[in-house]
């Protein structure tokens, strides 16, 4: 099914016609933001205990990759921030009530471990800087990975290495700099963030592991690391099916160059639909088994967590390699930086560079 199926037209004007202006301002505009609030589109995965959606996984995977078609910064930062609000099944009750029932709730954070928080009393002090913060502007609140440290000690897991646990920290207690100077994704916002000798109470601190669930659902028994692979490549295939849609009257443009011969206006025809198949049938290779392991994750055998992990690989694999095929038959159109079809060539190779999904296979 085309992502277009799943927003309303109006939603996708909404999107789009802000998108020049995001680009320009480095982060989601108003109206963008208004329309995001008013869906709930950054709650996907926060409780219902708590006023989230709380979506089933294929409906949200579904979502992510319409809204990377709308337009792929919004699509980027709705994704990851709507995918921190998952943490609110492991955060301590009292804390998730307060900080989750927000109607204009964000949450920005980094995966990398750039940070320390020393045991202090019934709590930590935090220090550390973190890079990529996509949707860091309009968040409500920054998580981010923490060394835990014991005075100058670092404290090991059960296995000998640094352990290594989440934080979620009130905006007001973060600064965020500017960081974000790449080619694409430039709505994102995803700039970097530093936090100074801050006291958190321990409750700040939570684990993302079945066994220290607090929502007792299966959307926070599914393994982490399937859902954000399923979640990225979503956006992949989104920015490709919406080059793929612009290849149209680009294409369309380019067979009024009298210099095509007919068979060169052929061969670009048949790229394009030959190319829409495959990505298609990748797309839908990539549901089955998103829905597959959806629906059986918690049985003995997890090999369709497995399939997740390689079909999202092989999602953005395809996506990557048919918007590069048919990009240079585009036109000087796909290369002007003013355009459309360029935007999404740009936001596809940059989220396309997330080192979950580089290569194909999983060893």
């Amino acid at each position: 099914m085309h992502p277009s199926k799943n927003l309303k037209p109006e939603w996708v004007d909404i999107i789009r016609k802000d998108a020049p202006a995001a680009e320009q301002a480095g982060k989601l505009q108003p109206g963008q933001l208004e329309l995001i609030y008013e869906r709930g589109w950054f709650k996907f995965l926060v409780p219902q205990a708590y006023s989230g959606l709380q979506l089933a996984l294929p409906q949200m995977v579904r979502l992510e990759e319409s809204l990377a078609w709308a337009n792929g910064s919004l699509g980027w930062v709705v994704t990851l921030c709507a995918g921190a609000g998952w943490f609110g099944g492991f955060l301590d009750p009292a804390l998730a009530a307060e900080v989750m029932t927000n109607p204009q709730l964000c949450l920005a954070g980094s995966g990398a471990s750039t940070g320390t928080a020393t045991i202090s009393g019934d709590g930590y002090i935090i220090n550390g800087t973190w890079k990529y913060a996509s949707g860091a502007h309009h968040a409500t609140h920054i998580t981010a990975n923490c060394i835990i440290k014991n005075e100058e000690q670092t404290v090991l897991n059960d296995e000998g290495e640094p352990l290594i646990l989440p934080f979620i920290f009130d905006k007001k207690d973060v600064h965020v700099f500017p960081a974000w100077k790449y080619v694409g994704m430039m709505a994102t916002g995803s700039d970097a963030y530093e936090v100074k000798d801050i006291y958190v109470d321990k409750n700040r601190c939570f684990k993302i592991d079945p066994q220290y669930t607090v929502v007792n659902e299966p959307l926070y028994r599914y393994p982490f690391l399937q859902l954000a692979e399923a979640t990225l490549a979503a956006n992949l295939s989104g920015l490709a099916v919406h080059f793929l849609d612009l290849c149209g009257p680009a294409f369309d443009e380019r067979m009024k160059n009298p210099r095509l011969t007919n068979p060169q206006k052929g061969y670009i025809k048949q790229l394009l639909a030959d190319q829409t198949i495959l990505l298609n049938a990748i797309r839908a290779e990539f549901y089955r088994a998103v829905d597959n392991s959806w629906n059986n994750f918690e049985s003995a055998d997890n090999n369709g967590l497995q399939e997740v992990s390689l079909m999202s690989r092989k999602l953005a694999k395809v996506s990557r390699e048919s918007v590069d095929r048919l990009y240079t038959y585009c036109g000087l159109s796909a290369a002007n930086p003013d355009t459309e079809i360029n935007q999404v060539w740009r936001d596809l190779h940059t989220a396309g560079q997330h080192s979950l999904l580089t290569f194909e296979s999983i060893d």
